[in-house]
């Protein structure tokens, strides 16, 4: 039977080795069962040039699997000792003031560098070498959170590679000038010579931040898929790469040719329920569970402490949250903390010491219950009827060019929309995602909608599919421009309307009703009005000089249906065109995770630090307690209840 795996970072060449017995003993005390190795350790494994020193990792291993504690093993690419980048400079990022980097920290690297390419790949292949056929080895981890760090490297190799870029996408400078505008201003480029990378704090062209970000992220799939098709030749244990939270580098692209999708957050304790929507972006990318790398036990810290604390409870829920939601492990940064450094401030399973924290014992606890669902939780899955668009190019577009002052994208989606659906199983997916099996999904403020996605849409809803389109929904092209014959590509004929006005300027003022209905309700954000064209009103305007006008509308397509919002309605508004009722009746303040397959079962997660309620539809039993339950069942703060359906 599968495991669901809790653990930590663990750093053994930080360590004594007669300490890593010890630590050993404190992981098994902890409930740990895997933890992370060697993400930073270059420097110990290849000490000089071509000579390497796997021996004390191998040790550690050893002594790990002998206690019955896995590893995930991480090549150490984000940190090149001061040996080989001193010797090879040109393997330093380059920052826009023209600066190479010294060495001081991490995420020096350029990711263009033919050397430090090289390099890479001589050190994973030795690493992976040593230990392809360890029985401790359950995984991968490529890199460390990787990310275009600091708008991206400015050297020469890389400017070189972003003209190559532009001239593969474009085929001529003059299609570049045509597409982005660059009459405008004068500012039209005689060749690909002239395109100068854009620097962060200046007014630069949206198109050309854009097309920079996107080389940039291009080049970091590559580099990982280097080391990727490394180690896919020597295991068969799966290979990711932690990621953290923003999709500007995309989910899709870089977890392509990858086995698992990794993640890494630190959300404090307030947010907690909030980061069920990165869990169901995980979980929907590969359709299967995914992995939490990192996460904050207590709290975070560089040299100081910040982002804490953790009420009691905090950790025990954020340890169920993501195995409720379809992940199989949960790792915290980090197991020990560390006795010196740049991260000395931060929190840990253990402090430098080696005594254990509050917030161990919760993680513990959580670990326990795992063992005592395991067969519930391996053997059951989370199935989704209705999903959420989260695109790439809208966060591009969002950085480049968010056309609404303060606008935050993710922000938006995850507190608007997704938490609507707090109750309900949902995935949240990249433009790219197949749309079959679900009945209804929601794009909201989706900038751009490509080609491919147009097409499938379109078969979607014409054999059945619900898409609920808007605001702002495909409005801008992927270099972010505008579109000139219409306000939108292609949604506004689908839609059946004419848009008459736009006002993107986020106010109190206006408000909607239902037609033919009474009562009101709140809109917010941006505010287009349209004329119907083929399309029904659902909702007109009730005030203000749009007053009467439709702002929410509905057209029949084939089996389906489009409707189109012109403005971000309440929740409930959105809730009505889920097209099915809730899991469960809940307070807001409990996530419900509806799992099936051999069984049936519903996880109730308390996220603020509140007495919670859930209402059942007959009679269950909490797998935790051992308690049998009909009716209403209460929740304590940061509780978690496993609730199967008796038959």
């Amino acid at each position: 039977m599968k495991k669901i795996y809790v653990g930590a970072a663990y750093y053994p060449e930080m360590w004594p080795e007669s300490e890593v017995e010890k630590d050993i003993a404190r992981m098994k005390e902890a409930g740990v069962n895997l933890v992370r190795v060697a993400e930073f350790a270059w420097g110990k494994m290849e000490p000089e040039e071509g000579k390497f020193d796997f021996g004390w990792l191998e040790r550690a291993v050893d002594a790990l699997y002998r206690a019955g504690i896995d590893v995930v093993i991480g090549t150490p690419t984000c940190t090149p000792p001061r040996w080989l980048m001193n010797k090879y400079p040109e393997t330093r990022m380059v920052y826009n003031n023209g600066v190479r980097t010294e060495v001081f920290s991490r995420c020096h690297p350029c990711k263009t560098s033919p050397v430090m390419r090289e390099k890479n790949r001589i050190i994973v292949t030795e690493l992976v070498k040593r230990f392809k056929d360890h029985p401790a080895v359950v995984g991968w981890q490529i890199d460390n959170e990787i990310f275009p760090y600091n708008e991206g490297c400015y050297c020469p190799l890389c400017q070189s590679g972003f003209r190559a870029y532009l001239k593969e996408k474009y085929h001529t400078v003059e299609a570049l000038n045509a597409k982005w505008g660059m009459q405008r201003w004068s500012l039209e480029y005689k060749s690909f010579d002239d395109v100068i990378p854009p620097v962060n704090g200046r007014w630069e062209h949206p198109s050309l931040q854009s097309e920079w970000m996107r080389f940039h992220c291009k080049n970091i799939v590559s580099y990982v898929n280097e080391q990727a098709d490394i180690l896919h030749a020597y295991t068969k244990a799966p290979v990711g790469t932690d990621m953290m939270a923003t999709n500007l580098m995309s989910y899709a692209d870089l977890n392509a040719k990858l086995d698992v999708v990794q993640y890494n957050h630190y959300e404090t304790a307030a947010d907690l329920g909030r980061i069920t929507f990165a869990y169901d972006f995980l979980r929907a990318l590969k359709n299967k569970p995914f992995w939490v790398t990192e996460t904050q036990a207590g709290w975070n810290g560089s040299t100081f402490a910040e982002f804490g604390y953790r009420p009691a409870g905090a950790c025990y829920a954020n340890t169920w949250l993501p195995v409720a939601r379809g992940g199989e492990m949960v790792e915290y940064w980090l197991f020990r903390a560390h006795p010196n450094g740049h991260e000395l401030a931060h929190g840990a399973l253990f402090n430098t010491a080696g005594r254990a924290y509050r917030v161990t014992e919760e993680i513990a606890r959580a670990a326990k219950e795992f063992e005592a669902c395991r067969g519930l939780l391996t053997n059951t899955s989370v199935v989704s009827k209705i999903a959420i668009h989260y695109s790439s190019t809208a966060v591009l577009n969002a950085g480049c060019a968010p056309l609404l002052k303060n606008y935050d994208y993710r922000s938006l989606l995850i507190d608007r929309v997704h938490a609507a659906f707090r109750h309900y199983n949902v995935d949240v997916i990249e433009t790219e995602h197949a749309l079959d099996g679900y009945d209804v999904v929601f794009s909201p403020f989706l900038t751009t909608v490509d080609e491919g996605l147009k097409a499938r849409i379109l078969a979607w809803v014409e054999a059945g599919g619900t898409w609920v389109a808007g605001p702002m929904t495909d409005i801008m092209t992927e270099y972010a421009s505008k579109y000139t014959d219409a306000p939108h590509s292609f949604l506004e004929a689908l839609a059946g309307v004419y848009t008459k006005y736009d006002l993107p300027v986020d106010n109190d003022e206006y408000r909607a009703k239902w037609a033919g209905g009474d009562g009101d309700f709140a809109l917010s954000t941006c505010f287009s009005a349209y004329e119907c064209r083929g399309a029904q009103p659902l909702a007109v305007y009730t005030n203000g000089e749009f007053a009467g006008m439709p702002v929410i509308t509905e057209r029949r397509v084939g089996k389906g249906k489009v409707i189109l919002l012109g403005s971000l309605p309440e929740k409930d508004v959105l809730q009505s065109f889920a097209g099915s009722a809730p899991i469960l009746p809940a307070s807001d303040n409990v996530v419900l995770t509806a799992r099936s397959g051999a069984e049936y079962a519903v996880i109730a997660v308390e996220t603020e630090r509140k007495d919670g309620v859930v209402v059942l539809d007959g009679t269950y039993r909490d797998l935790l307690s051992g308690r049998t339950f009909e009716g209403s069942v209460p929740l304590a703060p940061y509780g978690v209840r496993v609730l199967k359906k008796e038959a």
